[in-house]
């Protein structure tokens, strides 16, 4: 997987038990899961093996289904997607993933367009995209993020806890984030 190291210590420093687990050999969630962090990776390398992982899938989709917050970024918006390649995944987001040829690739500045567990509206943030796949449709009812460049365009989803995007941020460019999910674990 991909992901910040800054964003489990962040996480930590706003009080959460920060509890790794492996979606392609686990069963289920770390007991006690009050919220999940599902970072980025190359799922088209894994995707039948997430896709095995029936109890793992479901155990995902009932957390999401019950409010409480979930970030996702790039392969962990595929994950939660109804499938990816025709292989089944989570089915949290009304979206299907395929693999494509062209690389989406480049830094982008973003402003949260809802209200999420991980962001309020109108928090800026910068990130980076890095994929080959695209997600169909690519934003929900309830956007994720409003992108300046290198296109004006929305992106990703936000409902009830969820907030998934293709966008990896960096936390430690806005602190809040990590408390803000933090606090969201511990109310949902």
């Amino acid at each position: 997987t991909f992901s910040y190291a800054e964003h489990a210590e962040l996480l930590a420093a706003a009080g959460a038990e920060v509890v790794a687990f492996d979606p392609l050999r686990d069963e289920r969630l770390p007991d006690g899961t009050g919220g999940l962090v599902i970072g980025g990776g190359f799922p088209e390398v894994y995707a039948s093996e997430l896709s095995g992982n029936e109890p793992l899938r479901k155990a995902v989709a009932e957390l999401a289904l019950s409010g409480a917050p979930v970030a996702a970024e790039c392969a962990g918006l595929l994950y939660l997607c109804r499938e990816l390649d025709g292989q089944p995944m989570c089915g949290v987001l009304d979206a299907d993933a395929r693999m494509g040829e062209r690389l989406t690739l480049g830094y982008r500045d973003a402003v949260a367009v809802s209200d999420s567990s991980l962001a309020a509206a109108g928090t800026r943030m910068r990130g980076h995209e890095f994929h080959r796949t695209t997600v169909e449709p690519g934003a929900g009812v309830a956007p994720a993020w409003g992108v300046r460049a290198p296109r004006k365009r929305v992106e990703g989803f936000v409902r009830d806890g969820v907030h998934a995007s293709y966008l990896h941020t960096h936390w430690a460019s806005s602190p809040g984030v990590a408390r803000r999910f933090v606090e969201r674990c511990r109310t949902s």
